[in-house]
Parts: structure tokens; sequence; C-alpha cells
């Protein structure tokens, strides 16, 4: 049998180029790390820009180059799924600076414990009060509650409150890109110069991406960044779903 004719390379449509690649993991790997490397030169050219969060910048170069190659989310995460895991250890790495100055979080941890809580708090009531005076649908409602705790923590709670954890994540990356971009602006206006109050405010409202960007700046805001982020994180998992129905 003799083989058929060979296909020109630029008439393969680049979807189907796209797929053979995809195949291997290295290939969305790639692709994830060249959109962050894009997303940080883009951050320096805007002079680190509050609104220039590289986290969104990244967000927005994939789903670009997903959707000029016609690729589906799914395909690509199963490439990409080494980097997701990797949020664990991560996240769990913030306790390296949290450890490191242990002495100075000791001296203002009642303090810092009743603003998280009350944070918490109020992120949850506002976005509640707001989607219900909009009248949103209950799904919509429970979903929204848990918008400023970390992605996977919100997921559980959304799910146990008869949420959708799909809408929750995604109102969890919007909550902490916002919060990572205009936090830093609203502090700044408010005249909150203290970097351990810059850092509480930022990971209770921004969770993870806020913490980056307080890290970014300042070691001690992000310390306690770090902290508001894990406290409030467990906090939430605690009091909502025992306040829901006051709530909601």
């Amino acid at each position: 049998m003799q083989p058929g004719p060979e296909i020109p390379l630029a008439d393969i449509p680049l979807a189907d180029i796209w797929v053979y690649l995809a195949r291997e993991p290295l290939s969305a790997l790639t692709m994830t790390l060249l959109a962050w490397l894009a997303a940080l030169r883009l951050q320096a050219l805007f002079r680190r820009h509050p609104l220039a969060n590289p986290v969104l910048l990244a967000v927005a170069i994939l789903a670009a180059g997903l959707l000029v190659t016609g690729v589906e989310y799914r395909a690509y995460f199963q490439g990409a799924q080494f980097v997701h895991f990797l949020l664990g250890p991560a996240t769990v790495a913030l306790a390296v600076p949290l450890h490191r100055q242990w002495r100075g979080l000791r001296s203002a941890m009642l303090p810092a414990a009743v603003s998280i809580l009350l944070g918490g708090i109020f992120a949850a009531a506002l976005g509640v009060g707001i989607a219900l005076a909009l009248g949103a649908a209950p799904e919509v409602v429970a979903s929204l509650a848990p918008r400023s705790v970390t992605t996977p923590v919100a997921m559980g709670i959304a799910e146990r409150l008869g949420g959708l954890p799909s809408l929750a994540a995604v109102l969890v990356l919007c909550s902490g890109v916002v919060g990572a971009a205009v936090g830093p602006l609203v502090l700044n206006w408010a005249g909150v110069v203290d970097w351990r109050a810059r850092g509480l405010a930022m990971g209770t409202a921004a969770h993870g991406i806020g913490t980056a960007r307080a890290l970014s700046v300042d070691m001690t805001a992000g310390v306690f960044s770090g902290l508001a982020m894990g406290l409030n994180a467990v906090a939430t998992a605690v009091w909502l779903p025992l306040l829901w129905p006051l709530l909601r």
C-alpha cells in the first residue's frame, strides 16, 4: 500500500496541530508558563500598576490562545493540571514566612483574628445582600456567599449551601483579581499605611491572589495576608453554614 500524498503544513488547520501537540502535558505547561512570563512583562511595562495584575493578564492570554486555536478547556487542563496540583504545596509554603515572623504575629493575633472574622462576615453579607436586592436565583446567592474565601474551600461551602461550585470558583477568581487590583488604591485612599493592616485587608478580601500581591510589595504585608487568608477560610467554613438561614 502506497502512502498518501503529504499535506503541506500550511494547509493543516491550527486546531488540529494544537490537538496533536496537546497530547503531551509539556505543551500545556509550556503555554501556561509562557502566558505567565508574558503577563510579568506586561506588568513591568505598566510599571507594576495595581490594575496590571499578572494573574488577570495571564488568564486573558490563555483564554485568547484557547479561543484562537479552538481547543477546549478540558483538553488544555489535562496537561496543565500539574500546575493546578502545585497550588496546594504553594499554599502550605506560606507557613514559612509565617514561622519566620511568628514573634510579631503573636502580639497582634487577637486583634487580627477579630478583624478577619468581622471582615469575612461583612464580605459574605455584602455579596448576599447585593444578590438578593437584584433578585438573583437562590443558587447564585449561595455561590456568592463564600466569594472572599480561597477557591477549594469556597467550592465546598457553596455546594453545601446549595450553590454551584463552578460558579463559586469563577466568583472567587473575579473577587481576588479585583481585590488585588483595586485594594491597594482603596487602602491608600483610606490612609492605611500599616503593612500589617494592609495585609490583613488584602488576605481577607482577596485571598490567594491578594496574598501574592501583598508578598510582591512587602514581606510583612504578605505574612499577615497569608494569615488572613487561612483563618478566613477556616472561620467561614464554620460560621457560614450555621448562619446561612439568617443571611438568606
